[in-house]
């Protein structure tokens, strides 16, 4: 489930897994998958030009709050809108409360939702870039401190608000942890993951 972090730009936004079959990200009105921030972060962690990192990550874009959909009346099975309501269609919250585990074989269903946002979005580009001076990073509308930004890796680190089922992480997380340890930056050598 989606939680609220604090940005510079925006106030307090939502980041996180929106449904425990599936693993996509959103970050306010961008949707990612989770092996690409993964990768993304891994990337950012290796650059030798970090804390002046500048790069840029492929996203799936939906600016209207309706197209996005109702999260919380999908996940009581009330109110089914836009592509959050599709997706709860096919893969509906879990009847007993102890099976809301992220899965990390969500990517098993990535061609479906692949299929699914394609309605909905439009794919984009977003520009990326730490200023180390002021330990803040800008991801696309968004400007966090990266205290908030090392906040949502370890959200993606412990599988989001219910945690990876079994503690099991995909291998996309295990690589993350392995690039961020071996990273010459502080900003990502020290995240406690």
């Amino acid at each position: 489930m989606p939680l609220a972090f604090s940005s510079i730009s925006h106030g307090e936004i939502a980041f996180g897994f929106f449904n425990i079959d599936v693993d996509m990200l959103l970050l306010e009105h961008y949707f990612l998958f989770a092996d690409q921030f993964c990768e993304n972060v891994s990337d950012m962690a290796r650059a030798e030009d970090f804390p002046t990192y500048r790069g840029s990550w492929d996203v799936h874009d939906i600016q209207a709050p309706e197209k996005i959909g109702d999260l919380m009346g999908a996940i009581h099975g009330v109110r089914f809108t836009g592509f959050i309501g599709d997706v709860y269609r096919q893969f509906p919250f879990p009847p007993k409360p102890a099976d809301f585990k992220q899965k990390p074989d969500g990517h098993k269903n990535r061609a479906s939702v692949k299929a699914l946002i394609a309605d909905y979005s439009i794919r984009n580009r977003v520009p990326v870039a730490v200023k180390g001076a002021a330990r803040e990073i800008q991801i696309g509308d968004y400007l966090f401190s990266f205290k908030t930004f090392q906040e949502l890796i370890q959200y993606v680190w412990r599988g989001g608000y219910p945690q990876w089922k079994n503690q099991e992480r995909p291998a996309y997380v295990l690589a993350m942890q392995k690039a961020m340890l071996s990273s010459r930056s502080q900003y990502f050598n020290a995240i406690e993951i």
